[in-house]
């Protein structure tokens, strides 16, 4: 097991990782999504992408959909894959300073429980693929798998991790964000309210 230098400040130290081998979706036939997790927080990122993209392709793909946000890393930890060790993707941590650590062939992942905790996502995307591969919606648009792991992000960053036993959500944010259910329980709540009224009058 391989000790890992701690956080200083949100987003330094991210694991990634790729599920690939995935059924293609919608018209850009995406079959891999890249994974990125904030080791501190456990806080997840999904990411679209195809198996066969390039070195410079994954650049962009977590520029363009991570570092706006998030800011450069600082440390990132992955599994030895050509994407990291190509001279481009070295070039490019060497521009933002960015130091990239590298599990090795008998470490499959520099800290077990960052590995436990990214395959937990894997197998959640998998098994949802398996049984939600194309989906309608009630007008008709076509929901693939890839559209939907917005959702997943958000359901398990408002969950309750079992190493912090908090969620990611509050730990980076200090807050939970409001999840669709929340609404539809007050939906019910006024719902109620008016048939319990409605009853009185018939009374």
């Amino acid at each position: 097991m391989i000790k890992i230098q701690e956080n200083r400040r949100p987003w330094e130290i991210v694991h990634m990782d790729w599920v690939t081998c995935l059924p293609p979706g919608g018209d850009k036939s995406y079959n891999s999504f890249l994974v990125i997790v904030y080791r501190f927080s456990k806080t997840p990122i999904f990411l679209p992408f195809h198996k066969d993209d390039k070195a410079i392709d994954t650049a962009l793909l977590i520029w363009n959909g991570v570092v706006s946000w998030t800011g450069i890393f600082t440390k990132i930890i992955s599994e030895r894959d050509p994407k990291f060790t190509s001279g481009l993707w070295t070039k490019i941590h060497q521009l933002f300073e960015t130091n990239l650590s590298f599990s090795t062939a008998y470490h499959p992942q520099p800290d077990g429980l960052a590995g436990r905790m990214i395959q937990t996502l894997e197998d959640m995307v998998q098994i949802f693929c398996a049984y939600v591969i194309e989906l309608k919606d009630c007008d008709g648009f076509t929901l693939y798998w890839y559209t939907l792991l917005s959702a997943l992000e958000l359901a398990y960053k408002t969950s309750i991790h079992g190493c912090t036993n908090q969620t990611p959500s509050i730990l980076e944010k200090g807050w939970n964000p409001r999840l669709p259910q929340d609404s539809f329980r007050k939906y019910l709540v006024g719902i109620h309210s008016k048939a319990s009224s409605f009853k009185l009058i018939l009374e």
